[in-house]
């Protein structure tokens, strides 16, 4: 048994004067995460330093005590104090490199606000600081563990969510002592070095000519009428199911491939780079490999498995899976090719994975063993993801690859 952190997502039922408060929350987060966003940016355009976590604590404080903007009193304490934790934690991520400069948040995108503790499910009802008589919540499965935090949000079609974030007791599941190399594509949306193929469903061109109809009706309506609202609910929703199911396969699939193998081996694609190729680009969004790949790393992480992430540069497709040659030749439209070294037939997408899998274990291989002091033989530490130093790579190596 392990330690996680697991989070569950359900589905709040609030009665009109709980989505009033539920609407004050929201509002309240936005308008202090934008007004010390504007007072960071405002000191360090003006000295090139601007306020910590801390002192911006200490001013909101104070804001609350001001005649124009009491009404921050109406809401948790608490959460307003996690959004400035947000902010903070937004900027040092910028500092350090790993995201884009903070933005102002928006009315119009997704709602949400963080509540940090006191949180407690009874009778199928939510309690939570200044909701006393407790929300509805559709608990469809088993809360388990510890509830460390929640996050309450709002989508574009105006449901209510509750993402409660909690520590548990996991049972690993148990060693198969297989490997396997994916090999991520459009035709099919994987295939495994066991020659199983995942299909691609095109979430998006199965809805594509419902979405433009949606979207046609919404251009002949007047701006800001009761009636464009209804239309821009509409399209949501269609948007809504699009997620709703590619993330389910996705799910799905990762959860199948982390319970059946111990090591697995995914090229390192430069997704990025490849969304900007005009042609492709939709249709890589689509498949969402960036969010697959995350799911199968996080998984694997709970199930003590080992996740390979093999050089983007390696020509998984064009190599020979039986004696190594390398077709320069082999253009992205040819699923079949004929090595001329060893005249064997290949289909292009299961010879990449039986690369893939090949490449991923020289890697564990390239570990090597060591003498411990004992005169014992031990293998070296191994992280449970191994990624190769990433690259930019042109797009059309990138799909070819």
């Amino acid at each position: 048994m392990k330690l996680i952190h697991k989070t569950y997502k359900f589905q709040l039922l609030p009665n009109k004067e709980q989505k009033i408060l539920l609407n004050k929350h929201f509002g309240c987060s936005r308008f202090v995460y934008n007004y010390f966003l504007n007072e960071r940016k405002e000191q360090y355009q003006k000295d090139k330093k601007s306020n910590n976590y801390y002192k911006q604590a200490k001013i909101l404080t104070e804001l609350k005590k001001k005649e124009d903007t009491i009404w921050l009193k109406e809401v948790n304490s608490q959460m307003l104090q996690h959004t400035l934790r947000h902010l903070e934690n937004a900027y040092l991520s910028f500092f350090r490199g790993n995201a884009q400069f903070p933005r102002f948040k928006s009315k119009k995108s997704k709602n949400s606000f963080t509540i940090p503790q006191h949180i407690k499910i009874i009778n199928n009802k939510l309690y939570i600081p200044k909701f006393k008589k407790g929300i509805k919540i559709n608990l469809h499965r088993e809360l388990k563990g510890e509830i460390k935090h929640c996050t309450i949000s709002k989508t574009p079609t105006g449901k209510y969510f509750i993402s409660i974030l909690t520590e548990q007791e996991y049972k690993p599941s148990n060693k198969t002592n297989k490997s396997v190399g994916i090999d991520l594509g459009l035709k099919d949306f994987a295939i495994t070095s066991d020659n199983i193929k995942y299909k691609n469903n095109r979430y998006t061109k199965k809805y594509e000519r419902k979405l433009a109809k949606a979207q046609q009706h919404l251009s002949h309506k007047i701006k800001g009428s009761n009636m464009f609202e209804k239309q821009k609910r509409k399209i949501a929703l269609i948007h809504e199911k699009i997620v709703n199911t590619r993330q389910d396969v996705l799910h799905k699939v990762s959860n199948e491939i982390v319970k059946n193998y111990d090591v697995i081996c995914l090229e390192d694609l430069n997704i990025k780079g490849m969304i900007k190729n005009r042609r492709l680009s939709k249709h890589i969004a689509d498949a969402s490999w960036g969010i697959f790949v995350r799911f199968v790393e996080y998984k694997a992480d709970w199930n003590d498995k080992i996740v390979i992430k093999i050089n983007r540069f390696y020509p998984s497709s064009k190599t020979c899976n039986i004696c190594g040659y390398i077709n320069q030749d082999l253009k992205l439209f040819m699923r079949e090719w004929i090595c001329p070294n060893c005249n064997s037939k290949l289909n292009r997408d299961y010879n990449a994975s039986l690369n893939i899998v090949k490449e991923g274990l020289k890697i564990i291989n390239s570990a090597g063993t060591v003498e411990n002091k004992g005169g014992e033989k031990n293998k070296t530490s191994l992280g449970k993801h191994i990624s190769m130093k990433p690259e930019t790579q042109s797009i059309g190596s990138a799909v070819c690859g």
